[in-house]
């Protein structure tokens, strides 16, 4: 079998709290090839690392340590908060209702660079899976503009000199367009989300993305094989079941995305 990365979704989402640094430090250890993480940006233009520009009731408490009530699910903003405040928050020890295995620790938000040094740390040679959250209406509200977000975010990777072995991803084409004229080397994966086509959002973008990132039931053997045969490398998300794992392994894509890395090395492993 040749070789699939292993990327693993915001570290190891299934066994510890998603976009920690302890979750980050457990998939290394498990042995990925990859760890995928998503990226928000803070009042004082740090960038942090968090699936939403907020303080998700899902997953955070607020500063006090007391669970955020639902009407104020986006209230705690990243984009208007510095960074100091935004650590306050524990987003850890929280059960979350989709992750029955996830163990709870007392976690908070880190800094990119903090998560980059970490890795490096452990494997030299990791890679980073980098997505940039944007959405036209969350701009100078949740996000600054594509620009200024593309340019944080490159500024902290070519000063953690890790360029070479980042790519970044989006599903907003603003973003993967501020990728290619700010960064033009930069490896970049066009994400692909349930309700889309992959050749219909392809079809809108100017120049080739290195990397296919759809989500895992979009895709079939026929397609990967296609897409393989363009040269770009299909890596799909969020794939968590073994009979996924498995099916994903059979139509031979590029690297697989999972919330549970341990499944994957595991099924790897046997092979």
């Amino acid at each position: 079998m040749t070789l699939i990365a292993v990327h693993g979704h915001r570290g190891c989402r299934g066994l510890l709290p998603e976009n920690t640094i302890e979750a980050f430090e457990k998939a290394i250890k498990l042995g990925v090839h990859a760890i995928e993480m998503d990226l928000a940006i803070s009042k004082d233009h740090k960038v942090v690392v968090s699936h939403e520009p907020f303080m998700s009731r899902r997953i955070c408490l607020d500063q006090n340590g007391h669970v955020i009530p639902k009407k104020d699910d986006m209230y705690y903003n990243l984009y208007a908060m510095n960074y100091d405040e935004i650590k306050l928050f524990d987003c850890g020890l929280k059960a979350h209702p989709d992750y029955p295995d996830q163990k709870n620790i007392k976690a908070y938000k880190p800094l990119l660079d903090e998560v980059i040094f970490k890795a490096i740390d452990l494997n030299p040679n990791i890679r980073f899976n980098l997505e940039i959250k944007a959405k036209s209406k969350y701009d100078g509200i949740y996000t600054p503009n594509p620009e200024t977000f593309v340019r944080l975010v490159i500024d902290v990777i070519e000063s953690c000199n890790v360029s070479n072995q980042t790519n970044l991803q989006s599903f907003d084409l603003r973003i993967l367009k501020q990728i290619k004229k700010q960064a033009p080397n930069m490896q970049i994966a066009l994400l692909v989300d349930r309700d889309q086509k992959v050749y219909h959002k392809l079809n809108k973008i100017e120049f080739k993305p290195e990397i296919i990132s759809p989500y895992f039931k979009l895709i079939s053997k026929d397609l990967v094989k296609d897409l393989q045969s363009k040269a770009f490398r299909v890596i799909p998300w969020t794939v968590n079941d073994i009979s996924d794992l498995n099916k994903m392994l059979a139509f031979q894509v590029d690297g697989i995305i999972t919330d549970y890395p341990n499944r994957l090395i595991d099924i790897l492993n046997k092979n």
